[in-house]
C-alpha cells in the first residue's frame, strides 16, 4: 500500500504540472485534445467534450496535448490552435507548469509549518567543546550568513555545514542588533557520518498563518538555490553517480516517507514538486525549458524561429530524455541509492 500511496503522489504532482498548462491554454482558448497522465499504454480514457483524459501505464510523466502544437501548417486558419497565438500566449501556457509545482510547493511546505512548526536559524543551545561554542557563538544569536551566502532557513545553514567537507567557514551572525563574523571549522561525527559544528536550532511550534505562508516561500527559494547548486556540481563533474536517482528512487523514497505518516509524505512531495519544477525549466529542447527559451527568443527579437527546425530539434531532445531515464531507471535498480 505504501507503494501505492507512494506512486499517487508522484501522480498529483504530474497532474498539477499538468493542470497548469492545461488551464492556461483555455485561458489563451486553446483547444487541448488530449490530457494524459503517465506514458506508454493507454489502460483508461474518458471523452470530454473536446478533450480526451487518459491514465497511462507508467507513471513517470503526463503530457497536454494541444491543437496545432506539433505544426503550424495543420491549422493555419484556426484561431484556436496553438501555432496561431502570440510568442507571449505561448510562453504563458509553457511557463505554467513550473510555476504550478512551485505554487504547490510553498503551499505544502506552509501547511507543514502550520500543523508542526519549523527550525528557524536561531540558536537555541550549543553543544560543549563543539566548533561552534568554540568560535564564541551563543543561544539566542541569528545565523545570518555563511561564506558569504545568506541563510533564510535552518536547512541553508545544516547545507552548508554538511557540503563543507571540513573546511573552515566564515559564519555572520546578530546578537542584539550587532552583527558579528566568527571562524569555525566543522568536524566529522563518527556516529552520524557527517560534519558538524554542535548547534540547535529554535523552533517555531504554533505559526500563524502569515509566517507558516512565509516559510513555504522561504523554504521553497531555499530548496532552488540548493538545487541549482546541485546541477552545478552535476556540470562540473563533482556529482557522483550515487548522488542522484530516477524514478525507482522517487517512488521509493515517496514510499518510506508514507510509511513515516502524512506529515512526512507531505514534505516530500512538497520537496519533489519544486525538483519537477526546476528540472522543467532547464533550457533543453523537448522540456518546458527549451520552449521557454525560444518564446522568449522571439519576444525579444520579433522573429519567428522555422517551426520544422524546432520540431525536428525537440523530437531530438525527446530521443536524448528518454534514453536517460532509461539509464538512468537501470542505475536506480543496478546501484540503488541506499535509505
Amino acid at each position: 500500500m505504501y507503494i501505492v500511496y507512494a506512486i499517487l503522489a508522484f501522480s498529483i504532482l504530474i497532474i498539477i504540472h499538468e493542470l497548469g498548462h492545461f488551464a492556461m491554454a483555455k485561458l489563451n482558448n486553446v483547444k487541448v485534445e488530449e490530457f494524459a497522465l503517465g506514458m506508454g499504454p493507454k489502460i483508461l480514457a474518458v471523452q470530454g467534450k473536446e478533450t480526451k483524459y487518459m491514465i497511462k501505464a507508467f507513471p513517470i510523466g503526463g503530457y497536454v496535448k494541444m491543437l496545432g502544437e506539433q505544426e503550424e501548417s495543420e491549422n493555419p486558419d484556426d484561431p484556436r490552435a496553438f501555432s496561431n497565438k502570440s510568442s507571449l500566449q505561448k510562453l504563458s501556457i509553457i511557463i505554467a507548469g513550473p510555476i504550478m509545482n512551485l505554487v504547490l510547493g510553498i503551499l505544502l511546505f506552509a501547511v507543514i509549518a502550520s500543523n508542526k512548526g519549523y527550525a528557524a536559524p536561531i540558536i537555541s543551545s550549543l553543544v560543549q567543546d563543539q566548533p561552534a561554542q568554540a568560535a564564541g557563538l551563543q543561544a539566542g544569536d541569528e545565523l545570518l550568513e555563511v561564506d558569504g551566502s545568506k541563510i533564510l532557513t535552518w536547512e541553508d545553514f545544516v547545507t552548508k555545514i554538511y557540503t563543507s567537507k571540513g573546511k573552515p567557514l566564515e559564519v555572520t551572525y546578530s546578537r542584539n542588533n550587532e552583527v558579528s563574523t566568527v571562524y569555525m571549522t566543522p568536524v566529522m561525527d563518527p556516529e552520524l557520518n557527517r560534519y558538524i559544528v554542535g548547534i540547535y536550532p529554535s523552533t517555531v511550534t504554533s505559526p500563524s498563518l502569515l509566517q507558516s505562508v512565509r516559510y513555504g516561500f522561504v523554504e521553497t527559494w531555499s530548496l532552488t538555490k540548493q538545487t541549482f547548486g546541485f546541477l552545478g556540481t552535476l556540470v562540473t563533474g563533482k556529482a557522483s553517480m550515487n548522488d542522484f536517482g530516477g524514478p525507482v528512487t522517487i517512488i521509493k523514497y515517496t514510499g518510506e516517507a508514507a510509511k513515516a505518516g502524512i506529515l512526512v509524505l507531505t514534505n516530500f512531495a512538497a520537496y519533489i514538486s519544486v525538483q519537477l519544477a526546476i528540472f522543467n525549466i532547464i533550457p533543453f529542447p523537448a522540456l518546458d525549458g527549451g520552449f521557454i527559451i525560444l518564446y522568449l527568443f522571439e519576444i525579444i527579437t520579433g522573429k519567428k524561429v522555422d517551426e520544422k527546425k524546432v520540431g525536428l530539434i525537440n523530437y531530438i531532445g525527446f530521443a536524448l530524455l528518454i534514453a536517460m531515464m532509461i539509464l538512468v531507471t537501470i542505475k536506480d535498480i543496478l546501484y540503488p541509492i541506499n535509505l
